[in-house]
């Protein structure tokens, strides 16, 4: 793996950074998008109701609370780190969480902004990376990392510092690909060339992470890995569901012990 580069943080401050510029740069690009249902951002539009059915369940297995009650995560304070444009932190705070959301793109962080503002959600929004927010001492219930570590420079490194961001008795939840020569074929061979689901050059193949390999970097980082499920895109009827199958995309969940 790449090492870290050192950056400067939102604050001013001095911080070592798992950020990639040029994922970064692409990302920022794209930030007027992020809330276009048929533009790049599309796939994760679709996955968004089965993906946040997903949160909210672990959520509430993890803090005890009933997913069925309207604003059943009331009182937690969740990060998302590499939030883009809100797709996922302006449902949460509706099921009553304090979310904060950090993307190293500033003009992402302005798009979201201003769709929060628009929809009257008071969601707290920065250009701040992990790393500057662990150096300012920050913690929080639960640190989500969806579709994020894919494109860091050190998976290890990463969930140490997601680690370090989690409250004991936390809750941490990621979303990622796996290495497989079935998530090459679908994931970037058919996704990003084939059906334009996503710009070409989105994913690098290399940089996918196994559920085998990040359930090692949780139990390095201290964190008890708690689970993995399968997300999967069935063709036929237009829809994505959880499922066992993990040889594409899948979610990971750790406690941190308290």
């Amino acid at each position: 793996m790449i090492s870290h580069d050192t950056e400067r943080a939102a604050d001013g401050t001095a911080s070592r950074s798992n950020v990639d510029p040029e994922e970064v740069r692409r990302f920022a690009e794209l930030a007027a998008e992020w809330w276009d249902p048929e533009g790049p951002f599309k796939p994760l539009h679709r996955i968004n109701p089965v993906r946040l059915a997903y949160l909210r369940d672990r959520l509430c297995q993890a803090f005890e609370r009933d997913p069925n009650q309207a604003r059943s995560l009331e009182g937690l304070r969740i990060l998302d780190i590499g939030c883009g444009g809100g797709l996922v932190c302006e449902p949460l705070t509706r099921l009553g969480a304090t979310v904060i959301g950090i993307d190293p793109a500033r003009e992402t962080v302005s798009v979201a902004r201003a769709h929060a503002g628009g929809a009257g959600l008071d969601v707290t929004y920065e250009a701040a990376t992990a790393e500057a927010l662990l150096e300012r001492g920050e913690s929080f219930d639960a640190v989500l990392a969806l579709e994020v570590v894919e494109h860091v420079t050190d998976v290890g490194a990463f969930v140490s510092t997601v680690a370090g961001l989690t409250k004991p008795g936390g809750a941490v939840i990621f979303s990622t690909i796996n290495r497989t020569m079935k998530s090459y074929a679908l994931a970037i061979v058919a996704a990003e060339y084939i059906l334009r689901w996503v710009p070409a050059g989105t994913h690098q193949w290399d940089r996918f992470v196994t559920p085998g390999e990040l359930m090692g970097a949780f139990r390095a980082a201290g964190l008890t890995p708690t689970g993995e499920t399968g997300l999967v895109y069935n063709p036929i009827t237009d829809e994505w569901r959880l499922s066992k199958d993990t040889d594409v995309n899948y979610f990971a969940s750790a406690a941190k012990r308290s």
